[in-house]
């Protein structure tokens, strides 16, 4: 699963054998493939199936997911535009993955992907890259889940939203949000309740507010960044910090 905005962002490359002076010559790959369409809850492929193809997010959004041994679901991450999922699997896929709202996807066969970066030096770079991004992006979740209280997962999640987004206009920025709350329940590791009461807090306290049922509005950046227990956050929010931990206790 790579996701290009939850960590880092990605250089571009160019291979000028396969591509001309085209740049970004993984996605060029996928230029090339038909446009296809899931319809929300429609699934691309199920944990298991064998791993024939690897696809990008043209529009819209999925959810990767696994069922675990007792029927409950673990989401394990989201995808969005520009996201490429299947680079890193080998035989089978590890998980499933879904539409959450009416997506378009590009799929590119496994077997031709790998010999395109064979053949292509100039690929592999950004193949590393993205795997080493994946990587990273395992790395944080495993913190997410083993050592944070629920309001510093929440808190991580929309800041998570606002890095992938357009960015902040002073200290506001509007987050989409596609996902139902129980999908975010399910991807945070607490249950819709929780979800629902923690917004619930960030809202009266002036730190989000609701936009309809699928965005919020980041009101205090630099206050939800230092309530997602993480040791930097951007801007000069001091005062507002402040105010934040006074009301926390």
């Amino acid at each position: 699963m790579l996701q290009t905005n939850n960590v880092h962002h990605l250089k571009e490359v160019t291979s000028p054998a396969l591509f001309g002076a085209e740049p970004d010559s993984l996605k060029a790959l996928f230029r090339k493939q038909p446009v296809e369409c899931l319809a929300a809850g429609q699934s691309l492929f199920f944990e298991g199936d064998a791993a024939k193809h690897l696809f990008e997010v043209v529009e819209g959004s999925l959810r990767i997911f696994k069922i675990i041994s007792d029927g409950r679901r673990v989401i394990t991450g989201f995808l969005h535009a520009g996201d490429i999922v299947g680079v890193s699997l080998k035989s089978h896929y590890l998980y499933s993955a879904e539409a959450i709202v009416d997506t378009r996807i590009r799929r590119f066969s496994r077997k031709t992907f790998e010999a395109e970066v064979a053949r292509c030096p100039d690929l592999r770079p950004e193949v590393f890259s993205r795997l080493c991004d994946e990587m990273a992006a395992a790395q944080d979740q495993m913190v997410l889940l083993s050592r944070k209280n629920a309001e510093e997962r929440l808190c991580t999640f929309l800041l998570r939203q606002v890095q992938r987004g357009p960015g902040l206009r002073g200290n506001i920025a509007i987050v989409e949000l596609p996902m139902t709350r129980l999908d975010i329940a399910d991807y945070l590791g607490l249950t819709i309740e929780t979800v629902s009461r923690t917004m619930t807090k960030l809202t009266q306290r002036g730190i989000i507010c609701s936009i309809g049922r699928h965005a919020v509005r980041v009101m205090k950046h630099g206050v939800l960044a230092q309530l997602s227990g993480d040791d930097e956050y951007y801007g000069d929010e001091r005062s507002q910090i402040s105010y934040a931990a006074g009301n926390h206790h």
